[in-house]
């Protein structure tokens, strides 16, 4: 999940949410179509969307919505990238021993290391997305480890209830947020370091 953007874009967002908001049902679907869209395209940051999610639709609503919408657009990026991409990347990575040994460690760790690029704010989520469709992990623990998304999203739709749009009463939430993200990243760093020494290992 990344960072907050400034008040002034993130209520410009909730603003054109609640456009949306008063279409009824109609106006549902649309918020969910172009937060899939957004999800695939990275032009704006998760945290923003379950903000702006959770100050119009409130904690439950709020939080199924943006979920519906961040889980199908990571699926269909996953889902894009095993298309048509994915030929390409494999006859690239197959000219390099050190690469294959490494997506070979990777994918080793299955679900366990999607989690940690998930909660980690270091990867955009979208780039995020299509790197691990590029990759061998299964589609099954793509998903699984993707969920550990939605924990800090949660946390992000409170912000959003409580605070209309700004952190408000959701400063602790945030600052919560923002050592998971942490932790979760110094993680991945320890992770990655030892699945690339086991695969300079493997090659020698």
């Amino acid at each position: 999940m990344s960072l907050l953007l400034p008040h002034n874009t993130t209520a410009t967002l909730t603003a054109a949410t609640q456009k949306l908001h008063a279409l009824g049902p109609l106006g549902w679907f649309l918020f969910v179509g172009a937060e899939t869209l957004i999800a695939l395209a990275g032009i704006l940051p998760a945290s923003l969307l379950g903000i702006a999610a959770g100050a119009v639709y409130g904690i439950g609503g709020g939080f199924i919505t943006s979920a519906i919408g961040i889980l199908a657009g990571a699926i269909i990026a996953f889902a894009l990238s095993r298309s048509f991409a994915r030929p390409l990347i494999a006859g690239l990575v197959g000219r390099s021993q050190r690469l294959t040994a490494f997506d070979t460690a990777l994918t080793s760790q299955s679900w366990r290391m999607v989690a940690l690029l998930r909660v980690s704010p270091v990867m955009p989520f979208s780039l995020t997305s299509y790197a691990l469709g590029l990759s061998g992990i299964a589609a099954r623990d793509y998903v699984i480890g993707t969920l550990a998304s939605l924990p800090a999203l949660l946390g992000y739709v409170i912000i959003g209830a409580l605070g209309r749009g700004t952190l408000g009463g959701g400063g602790a939430i945030h600052t919560a947020i923002l050592i998971a993200g942490a932790a979760a990243t110094l993680a991945l760093t320890i992770q990655l370091t030892r699945l690339a020494a086991q695969s300079l290992k493997t090659l020698r």
